[in-house]
């Protein structure tokens, strides 16, 4: 195992602000994000994904499969919190199984851009890139 990745996993600031807020959390504490900053920060990451999405695009040749790729990708960010909303809602109020819907929602474009910090960091090819 390459401790040096260990590292530099359990140094990444998402998981340590996760691990702040989870012991914000068990210490029944007031912390909060202030509402400007979380829609300034929710504004920011949205354009940061978009961005760094449209930059990579530049980079290859528009051609069929980049078209089903984004065809599906709608597809998936339209069914996905939908069909989880519709289950959730069961269980859970309006608000409550749409947020948790909206979460589902966004997790790909979190994963997305984790796994490509990842891969740029560790100076792994892949497609569209390098």
């Amino acid at each position: 195992m390459d401790l040096h990745l260990l590292i530099d996993n359990l140094t990444n600031p998402a998981l340590l602000f996760f691990f702040l807020g989870v012991i914000a959390v068990q210490l029944k504490s007031d912390l909060s994000i202030p509402e400007n900053s979380s829609k300034f920060i929710s504004f920011y990451l949205l354009l940061s994904i978009g961005f760094k999405g449209g930059q990579e695009l530049a980079h290859s040749e528009f051609n069929l499969e980049i078209l089903w790729a984004l065809l599906f990708g709608i597809a998936l960010a339209l069914i996905v919190p939908l069909y989880t909303y519709f289950i959730l809602r069961r269980k859970f109020s309006v608000e409550n199984a749409g947020a948790i819907a909206a979460a589902y929602g966004s997790v790909s474009a979190v994963t997305f851009v984790t796994t490509i910090s990842f891969l740029e960091m560790e100076q792994i090819p892949f497609s569209g890139h390098m």
